[in-house]
């Protein structure tokens, strides 16, 4: 049975699931978390998939329509755990709150607190301390999309609009790593819709048409940052932007049931302040995650920034780096000045004790911080002179305008930590509910409650005694239950000794249990002294939360400080452990390394890393690299997009030295495998990532290309790639990294601006030995067979193999094909593989056949026939 069957008549049903199907119905398509005392409750078909999804127990409630209610449950105060699991899987999760006071009529008054989808995350439980939750919008309209980004949990709100173009959406897209996609519920573009769905793998949401309404996003968008106009934010003149951006506004206050107060500033973003990277390049260059799940990627490699914060900025810089020189320089700068003093230990002293601010801001925002929340920002106010105290130093001794400027930006908080101090104790509870959380004399009516309430056993003691003496029953005792309240208690048979003023509150078998007016005077204000006190502490902990609302921008200000700092401190505790050198840049097109290493294959290797050159400008626009497999032709392309990326990241590089001129975007096609989901073979993969390229690089594009037409026939595959490597160089002219084992194409070095490089190996007694080195010129030969010796090949195989190559190049070496290019395109003659098996010896085995009499042979003399023939051939 299903919620929507049941729906249509609820008559069957109890109050309360009356009430839960009313709040359901709200939400049909989302998992309903619906509070019953200790446990989140979930029905019907959200049970059912609770119970296969989190693995938990299915049980039922009740009955509708003379059927069992599925129902499955989690504990309330483990419930962000399970949340966790639910929103990773993509589900949206609604939480159903009691919202109202216990009446004993009727069920208790619930109503939707929050609703958790993958975008709108800001608890650390459901978040990796690395991992930013983007939600992120589309706005499409003729040929122009509106794009906006909303991190709830750092108070980021992004916006661009651009000419509609899928592969461009796709890399912007790729750069925002949204987790959750929204869009116009008319949005009725297949293309892509299909797109996101396939290469993204994030929730799509559909929204409501008036929330994306071009004439409402202005108002919107001014009431949000209570302005009269956007035109300070610069843009007035993007319509789509603006839709797309209120449209976030809409969702994220939905889903928050909340004011956003955090989200005080909107930015203008254009994809040419960045350098493009589509999703096929992020993935073969292993930036943020590997592609192996026991490998590393340059992300891991490299952060060990002493705060989340610091690691999720250095994440976002990774992914996108920046074209702005004078920004990258004065990165490079603060780098600069870290180092020269070994002045950034101290600083990372300072920052490893500064927790995650920046998400406890949002939830202080978004009003649901939690004590320990309060207490986290406390710290981090306390450490913000300490830190100053390591700046001081640097900036004194160097030039850096960014670290002199995040120092001030950095502010002064002395006052906000001794506000805190007074009003939270040292260790206060995980939750608010449990009470004890506002410190002792910060209150003077808080502490008289809790007076109250810690000093009733006292006052019973005395008061005991004190009956005792006017009534002159030494038995009589005072005590307490939860059914009865407070009482004096008589035995049957003094009873009688009762003085008129104790009222009589229960009868038992052998005693009287008595109530007094001071007594009962005392039991209303016991009772209500704990309630009392945990209401007074949630409305002052609220007042709290309020304050720090009020001054929300300048602690964002402090926590964007403190996570710009901690990443720059990063980079030069990297550049120092790693003796990587400061990059820089020239206004003319080329890549020029020195010395370059690949930081991670160098970290994981158990031998000295080879350092190589790569030497590309308008003159050496390609270099055609052959050599074996496992030479290092993979590694070195890769090194130098790497060394690249970081230059553009603003870090110093694994080099002796590193001069970059100006770069749009980096193209990768390494490796290739079959795309079972879309029916796509490994050919078509690595054909359809080479007309990426084909389409989308430009003269300042740096492209790495590998092994281009090995996935057909060799006849094939050469001509296309031959036909690449001539495109690549004169139509668009672009640098480019070309590895390969069609050694045909190394005589294209004849043409303008083609060099040819191989890496280099050596036989010892059989056995290849790989030097890993670049050098100038072609390779002499693949070493196809050594290398499959090396991967373990059985040797009866690769004796074949030798044979059967050395019949193959005697072939070729009679044969004497011109190799030229307009051969290439020529169709295969057929002489060329009839000349494999020699004529002699082929004429000799036809005339034994022609005068074998075969149904005369006995099968003795047949066989030795064949020994015969086999010996000829």
């Amino acid at each position: 049975m299903t919620s929507s069957e049941v729906m249509t008549d609820l008559s069957s049903l109890t109050p309360m699931m009356q009430q839960y199907m009313s709040v359901k119905m709200q939400h049909p398509h989302s998992m309903m978390f619906y509070r019953m005392g200790d446990f989140y409750e979930l029905f019907f078909e959200d049970a059912h998939k609770a119970a296969k999804l989190l693995g938990i127990t299915l049980t039922h409630r009740g009955k509708a329509h003379d059927q069992p209610i599925p129902m499955a449950g989690v504990p309330y105060h483990a419930a962000e755990g399970y949340l966790a699991r639910l929103v990773k899987r993509g589900e949206t999760v609604v939480i159903c709150e009691q919202i109202g006071e216990v009446t004993g009529k009727g069920p208790v008054e619930r109503g939707v607190v929050r609703i958790v989808t993958p975008g709108t995350l800001t608890d650390d439980a459901l978040l990796g301390a690395h991992q930013s939750s983007n939600l992120v919008s589309l706005c499409l309209q003729h040929d122009q999309i509106g794009i906006a980004l909303l991190d709830l949990s750092a108070g980021i709100f992004k916006v661009q609009q651009q000419k509609y173009d899928l592969n461009q959406l796709m890399i912007e897209l790729g750069r925002l790593m949204p987790s959750e996609i929204v869009i116009d519920e008319n949005l009725n573009d297949t293309a892509l819709t299909d797109l996101l769905k396939q290469q993204l793998e994030v929730p799509i949401t559909r929204r409501p048409n008036v929330d994306f309404n071009l004439n409402n996003a202005q108002k919107t968008l001014c009431d949000q940052f209570a302005i009269s106009t956007l035109s300070g934010f610069g843009i007035d003149h993007l319509p789509l932007a603006k839709a797309a951006a209120a449209a976030l506004i809409h969702y994220a206050k939905d889903t928050q049931k909340s004011a956003l107060p955090h989200i005080r500033t909107i930015k203008l973003e254009q994809s040419s302040e960045f350098i493009a990277l589509d999703p096929v390049t992020r993935r073969n260059l292993e930036i943020i995650d590997p592609l192996f799940e026991h490998g590393t990627s340059l992300f891991q490699l490299i952060n060990d920034c002493q705060t989340a914060m610091g690691g999720r900025l250095l994440s976002r810089t990774l992914m996108q780096p920046l074209r702005d020189t004078a920004i990258l320089d004065a990165r490079l700068d603060a780098i600069q000045a870290f180092i020269d003093g070994f002045h950034e230990a101290p600083v990372r002293l300072v920052l490893k004790e500064i927790s995650d601010i920046e998400r406890v801001l949002s939830r202080v925002a978004l009003g649901s911080a939690r004590p320990r929340d309060l207490v986290q920002l406390r710290q981090a106010c306390a450490q913000i002179p300490f830190l100053r105290h390591a700046l001081k130093p640097i900036i004194s001794q160097n030039q850096s305008t960014l670290l002199t400027q995040l120092n001030e930006e950095l502010g002064d908080f002395h006052g906000l930590h001794a506000h805190l101090m007074a009003a939270i104790v040292e260790n206060p509870p995980v939750l608010l509910r449990d009470g004890n959380v506002i410190a002792e004399g910060f209150d003077s009516e808080l502490d008289e409650l809790r007076q109250i309430r810690d000093h009733a056993g006292q006052f019973l003691i005395d008061l005991e005694i004190k009956e005792r003496e006017q009534t002159g029953i030494s038995t009589l005792k005072i005590g307490y239950n939860r059914v009865s309240g407070y009482y004096i208690e008589l035995s049957r048979a003094q009873s009688e000794q009762a003085p008129d003023h104790y009222i009589r509150r229960q009868t038992l078998k052998n005693a009287e249990r008595y109530i007094t007016p001071e007594l009962k005077a005392f039991e209303d204000k016991v009772l209500s002294s704990e309630s009392r006190a945990l209401a007074r502490e949630k409305m002052l902990f609220e007042v709290l939360l309020n304050e720090l609302r009020a001054d929300i921008a300048n602690l964002q200000m402090m926590s964007s400080a403190i996570a710009h700092i901690d990443m720059l401190a990063n980079f030069a505790h990297q550049a120092r452990l790693k003796n990587w050198a400061r990059p820089s840049f020239s206004p003319d097109i080329g890549v020029h390394i020195q010395a370059g290493r690949h930081p991670v294959v160098e970290s994981l290797s158990k031998t000295a890393f080879t350092p190589n050159d790569t030497l590309l400008d308008y003159n050496h626009r390609m270099a055609i690299i052959t050599g074996p497999n496992m030479g290092g032709k993979s590694t070195f392309m890769r090194q130098t997009a790497l060394i690249a990326l970081l230059a553009y990241s603003g870090s110093y590089v694994p080099a002796k030295s590193a001069t970059l001129g100006p770069i749009d975007r980096i193209f990768t096609r390494i490796g290739s495998a079959d795309d079972l989901s879309t029916g796509k073979s490994t050919f078509m993969v690595e054909m359809t990532e080479t007309s990426q390229i084909l389409h989308h690089a430009s003269n300042q594009s740096l492209v790495l290309m590998d092994e281009v037409g090995r996935g057909t026939s060799t006849y094939d595959g050469l001509s296309l790639a031959w036909a690449c490597v001539l495109d690549l160089t004169k139509r668009i002219q672009c640098l480019c990294l070309f590895a390969t084992h069609y050694f045909e194409l190394t005589e294209l070095d004849k043409e303008v601006g083609i060099d040819n490089y191989h890496v280099t190996a050596k036989e010892l007694n059989g056995n290849l030995i790989l030097l890993h080195k670049v050098q100038k010129g072609p390779a002499s030969q693949s070493h196809g067979l050594q290398v499959a010796k090396l991967a373990g090949i059985p040797d009866a195989v690769i004796q074949d193999a030798q044979k059967r190559l050395a019949i193959l190049e005697k072939q070729q070496n009679q044969v004497k094909t011109p190799r030229i290019q307009d051969d290439l395109f020529a169709q295969p003659e057929i002489q060329v593989v009839e000349k494999i098996v020699e004529v002699p010896q082929k004429s000799k085995a036809i005339d034994l056949l022609s005068n074998m009499d075969v149904d005369n042979l006995s099968p003795r003399e047949a066989l030795q026939q064949l020994y015969a023939l086999k010996d000829l051939l």
